[in-house]
């Protein structure tokens, strides 16, 4: 694609999904569409999102409107590629944010439309760890699906194509069913060791930084981005709660080989793949220094602010 064609076509943005990832997405493309010429913003929705009783899909849809962003109805699951490739055939630029919840299988179906549609510009769904540097065979099949998708652009030319790599989403770090983070006992359950590193960043930072990537210029293309809201052990991790919530935390490790038994027990268990994943410590962390928001100056959260900001006084005592 020659960068006339790109220059000349007005910025029409469609994002998939606005749920935890997409809505800061959508929030952050608006603010700076306001700020380009010729840019809108749409976001592909289900019907049944659109129509909800839900208030908090209520409270998202009303914010969406008021954003000046058009709601598109598509169903990712139950639509074929050929139908997908008819709908993102409309926009220039298709940002993936439909997470994993639509199926191991929908990241290269929507891939496949994507370059069917002979859209400019697509940012896959690969919010996540650096798959290359894990590489095939891990525990956490998801990963190698995402590896097939970066094949599958990398092995054409027509379409540009921008990967945003974030480590794990900072909230899920302090999930109880993840299981690491265990407020009740003043304890955490270290993947790997102590000494094991894991890349953290909010959603909401996430949402600002690929917003900035969209309209960086000049424009990046066909690269991986890294970004990191911050980059820790989770030996660092023990500290940081025990300086953020005034009490002590015992610490524990939970080595390879015990989760790959206790994945061995339950394989289709998305927790454990996930666990044993991160715990051969591969790909799944970074040097914050050389990331697109240390090297562009702007401003994130890190593991201490979340702590302040999000561990209420209940967790405190």
């Amino acid at each position: 694609m020659s960068d006339t064609a790109y220059t000349t076509t007005p910025r029409s943005i469609l994002v998939l999904g606005a749920g935890e990832l997409g809505q800061p997405v959508l929030r952050n493309l608006a603010r700076r569409a306001r700020e380009a010429k010729d840019t809108t913003i749409s976001v592909l929705l289900r019907a049944s999102a659109v129509s909800s009783d839900d208030p908090e899909k209520q409270r998202a849809i009303a914010e969406i409107r008021e954003l000046g962003i058009e709601v598109v109805v598509g169903d990712l699951v139950k639509s074929s590629i050929d139908e997908l490739a008819l709908l993102f055939a409309r926009f220039h630029t298709v940002i993936g944010c439909a997470g994993y919840a639509a199926g191991i299988d929908t990241p290269m179906k929507l891939a496949k439309a994507a370059l069917q549609a002979r859209i400019p510009r697509y940012f896959p769904w690969q919010f996540g760890v650096d798959f290359e540097a894990i590489g095939r065979g891990s525990p956490q099949d998801i990963f190698d699906a995402q590896l097939d998708v970066r094949e599958l652009l990398r092995a054409q030319t027509q379409t540009e194509w921008v990967i945003i790599s974030t480590g794990m989403f900072m909230s899920y770090l302090f999930e109880p069913e993840f299981g690491v983070v265990d407020l009740k006992n003043s304890k955490v359950n270290a993947l790997g060791s102590l000494d094991t590193a894991v890349t953290l960043t909010t959603p909401d930072d996430i949402g600002k930084l690929t917003a900035e990537v969209v309209f960086a210029e000049p424009r990046i293309r066909n690269e991986i981005v890294f970004l990191a809201g911050d980059t820790v052990t989770y030996g660092e991790v023990a500290d940081k709660l025990e300086a953020g919530l005034g009490r002590p935390f015992r610490r524990s490790e939970w080595s390879v080989p015990f989760l790959m038994e206790e994945l061995a027990k339950d394989p289709q268990n998305m927790m454990r793949k996930y666990r044993a994943a991160f715990a051969m410590g591969r790909g799944v962390a970074w040097d914050k220094a050389g990331t697109f928001n240390e090297r562009h100056a702007i401003p994130v959260t890190d593991i201490d602010a979340w702590i302040g900001a999000n561990l209420d006084a209940s967790v405190r005592a």
